[in-house]
């Protein structure tokens, strides 16, 4: 029975969906807003520790939402616009010594015009002004793999 026991284990803990909390694993996913060759970079206002450092807006998925439509709620509610999301940007990114990951998606503007809801500035940015901002952590190897998309 050792094996056996083993793998089904190892099938029950794989069946959990990421984003569950029996998976431990909080799913939070950011979008990055293409516009005319610039992404739209945003500059967190709290909390103090990541206050001045820039991010791609989004959030976390709450439970019986998918990536994408928690996308769309997230600029929505942090920046009064509509997008479509479209395909991935980059790896995941491991988040809070374990506990969560970041995914990145490309996105595009639908409706409205960006404005700064909960952040302190946003900046639209081109393929050689992506360095001009500090960056979280987080989202500098997601920076690096958008500038195939710029």
């Amino acid at each position: 029975m050792g094996d056996r026991g083993i793998a089904i284990c190892l099938a029950l803990f794989v069946a959990v969906p990421s984003n569950s909390p029996e998976s431990g694993i909080r799913v939070i996913v950011g979008a990055a807003i293409v516009d005319d060759g610039r992404v739209l970079a945003c500059e967190r206002s709290d909390p103090p520790e990541v206050a001045g450092k820039w991010e791609f807006p989004g959030g976390k998925v709450e439970a019986g939402e998918s990536e994408e439509e928690a996308l769309i709620r997230e600029c929505e509610e942090e920046l009064g616009v509509l997008v479509a999301v479209g395909e991935r940007v980059g790896h995941d990114v491991l988040l809070g010594h374990g506990r969560s990951i970041l995914r990145v998606y490309l996105a595009t503007l639908v409706k409205g015009q960006p404005v700064p809801l909960e952040h302190s500035e946003i900046r639209w940015l081109g393929k050689a002004e992506l360095g001009d901002v500090p960056w979280l952590p987080a989202d500098a190897p997601i920076v690096e793999a958008l500038r195939d998309h710029l």
